[in-house]
């Protein structure tokens, strides 16, 4: 099978605009790559934490729930008590622990609802401030867009290298 190239490479996606194509470009990548990452992960795989870095089951958890997050503030909500729910979680398997399926998932439809995001944020909004978090740190729309993205794939990179260092385990 042929392989596509990199998302940035395939053009436009349509219904979002020049300016913020970057953005859903970064994550449209970020999760196919977390996808060739994860999916053939077992569970104990996904979960495990070689030399106590945080696991590819955490970059997942962390990226669909930092995503939601970040584009919370970006449309000026707060965040709601589920999401500090989540928040608290990411770092635990679960009981039953999370498969890269579930997790995948998860992830998957965080990035489709940050597209869909992307696609109805007017041009005129970018430059409006934006309060993060309980102290309401400066930002504004687009720098929460950049930064969804930009952090969806920092957490995408270490996933990635996770998953190769605990397959490598696995063969020794």
């Amino acid at each position: 099978m042929e392989q596509q190239p990199e998302a940035w490479m395939r053009g436009p996606v349509p219904g979002v605009e020049p300016l913020l194509m970057p953005a859903a470009h970064a994550l449209i990548g970020a999760a196919e790559d977390m996808r060739r990452a994860a999916e053939d992960l077992s569970v104990e795989l996904l979960w495990s934490q070689p030399g106590g870095a945080a696991s590819v089951g955490f970059h997942i958890a962390h990226a669909a729930g930092s995503l939601d997050r970040l584009l919370t503030y970006a449309r000026n909500e707060a965040l709601s008590p589920e999401q500090f729910a989540y928040l608290s979680a990411e770092q635990e398997p679960g009981d039953p622990p999370r498969d890269a399926a579930a997790l995948l998932a998860h992830l998957y439809a965080q990035v489709e609802r940050a597209l869909a995001q992307i696609r109805a944020t007017p041009l005129g909004w970018l430059l409006e401030y934006r309060g993060i978090g309980r102290k309401q740190l400066p930002s504004n729309v687009l720098g929460l867009l950049f930064h969804a993205a930009e952090h969806t794939q920092r957490h995408t990179g270490q996933a990635v290298t996770t998953a190769r260092i605990v397959r490598g385990l696995r063969s020794d």
